[in-house]
């Protein structure tokens, strides 16, 4: 849970740690200016665990409809809390001059052009987080549009929630490209690095509200499997649509880091592969990139197949024990858990092979058969694509999900004339969470995996690359 979330924590830190090391304050021997990655990520923990009292002690939430917005004020309070602690690191620890390395140049930087790097990333990620709120929270037009399509059927439902999830990547792709402009043009890639660190300094909150999504929906879960009261259900329910909510949210934090260390990462790579310039009309470095950007989608593929395949044998293991083991039907004999279990466990282990063997090979074969440009454009491709289809993956299964949501719990007038349950337009709605569960759940969080592992990859073998690669290209 939230280790791609770490993984980018780390990443970032490094690539910003690492130019720190080559840059004036690591020849200066400058120590606090040396941690200063290291001191945003501790400030933020601190923010954190203060922004953890104003839910618990300070404004307690006392009824259902408080949900969702306590979650989402921890966001704003982290976020305006730690902007402080940013800007009090930065001025404390760093000089008020020095240069940066850029690509073998000298960047002349201010202390106050870091407190701007770590500050845009920090609210793009508010911003990512509030848009993803707005278009798969049942409180709001973008969901309940797609409940409303369920009258018609689910064929509707699926094309409303593609177009949801679609929509829902133009705001984050901007504030995303706005920090990383803030970055570069301030700070080169130091900038971009602590632009995603400054993205993650709220990780601890960020983390705690994704995790509150998988908690109330197994408690709601276990409420109608243990024949609970009808409220206990419904409180639950409340409690899982707001969980849905906010684990879009953390999975738009993990896209829109990624997207950023993945850059730094790139940037890192084309350093140490001693290329000058990446041209997108040079042929090699295009064919790369329209590659690359295939990747993303070819891995999608395989991910969602290997989730239908396992899905497909546990519905057959489960028909096949209600027909083989008497009174199971009517609640008098014990099912046969562990072969359930074990169907699930070895086709998360088993069905990953494929799609790992994609992300880990893709850059050793295109690197050494063609070149380091054209690894360049495969990386590029792959970063440029993957962040789009990450993001309304997890937005459209999101959206799908509350929708069904939005029609059980009939809060609204209108959302009674579609329930109840059992009803035409929620049989479509289950229809439209089965298809998103695959994509908000698997393949879009999976996704910024495969560009940063990609990037991290590429940036390991580019000496190697750069030596020997090129069999093909350099023969024709």
């Amino acid at each position: 849970m939230g280790s791609d979330l770490f993984g980018s924590y780390a990443e970032s830190s490094c690539a910003a740690l690492f130019v720190a090391s080559i840059s004036s304050f690591g020849t200066e021997h400058n120590f606090a200016a040396m941690m200063y990655p290291l001191l945003v990520s501790a400030v933020g923990l601190l923010v954190c665990a203060v922004t953890t009292l104003v839910a618990t002690d300070i404004s307690e939430v006392e009824c259902t409809d408080e949900i969702g917005p306590a979650l989402k004020r921890q966001i704003l309070i982290s976020t305006v809390l730690m902007t402080g602690g940013i800007a009090a690191v930065t001025f404390l620890a760093l000089p008020a001059r020095f240069t940066l390395f850029d690509f073998g140049n000298d960047k002349h930087v201010k202390n106050w052009h870091l407190f701007i790097c770590v500050s845009a990333g920090l609210w793009a990620g508010l911003v990512i987080g509030y848009v993803t709120e707005y278009f798969t929270s049942n409180a709001y037009g973008p969901v309940q549009a797609v409940a409303r399509s369920c009258r018609t059927g689910a064929a509707t439902n699926v094309i409303f929630g593609l177009a949801v999830g679609y929509k829902s990547v133009i705001v984050p792709i901007l504030a995303i490209s706005a920090a990383i402009y803030a970055g570069f043009r301030l700070a080169a890639m130091y900038g971009i690095a602590l632009a995603a660190l400054g993205m993650l300094s709220t990780i601890a909150t960020g983390l705690a509200i994704d995790a509150y999504g998988p908690i109330s929906d197994n408690a709601g879960g276990i409420a109608e499997m243990s024949g609970m009261p009808h409220r206990v259900r419904d409180w639950t329910d409340a409690l899982d649509a707001a969980g849905n909510t906010t684990a879009a949210i953390g999975k738009g934090f993990a896209i829109g880091s990624a997207a950023l260390v993945s850059l730094a990462l790139f940037g890192a790579y084309v350093s140490r592969a001693g290329i000058k310039a990446v041209d997108v009309l040079s042929p090699r470095v295009f064919v790369g990139l329209i590659v690359g950007a295939m990747l993303p989608y070819w891995f999608s593929a395989m991910t969602m197949q290997s989730v239908g395949s396992a899905a497909l044998r546990m519905v057959e293991e489960v028909r096949r024990q209600f027909d083989t083991i008497p009174g199971l039907a009517e609640g008098l004999a014990t099912p046969d858990y562990a072969t359930c279990v074990r169907i699930s466990t070895d086709a998360s282990l088993r069905k990953m092979m494929a799609p790992g063997a994609l992300v880990m090979l893709s850059p050793l074969v295109a690197g050494t058969l063609f070149g380091v440009e054209t690894l360049a454009g495969l990386l590029a491709g792959a970063l440029v694509s993957g962040v789009q289809v990450a993001i309304s993956a997890s937005n459209s299964g999101g959206a799908w999900d509350n929708a069904k949501k939005y029609i059980e719990a009939g809060m609204s007038e209108e959302a009674r004339s579609l329930g109840p349950k059992g009803s035409e337009a929620h049989k479509a709605a289950v229809i439209g969470d089965t298809i998103g569960d695959p994509l908000k759940d698997t393949s879009g969080p999976s996704l910024n995996i495969l560009i940063k592992l990609m990037a991290v990859e590429s940036l390991v073998f580019a000496p190697f690359f750069a030596a020997h690669g090129g069999i093909i290209f350099d023969r024709l």
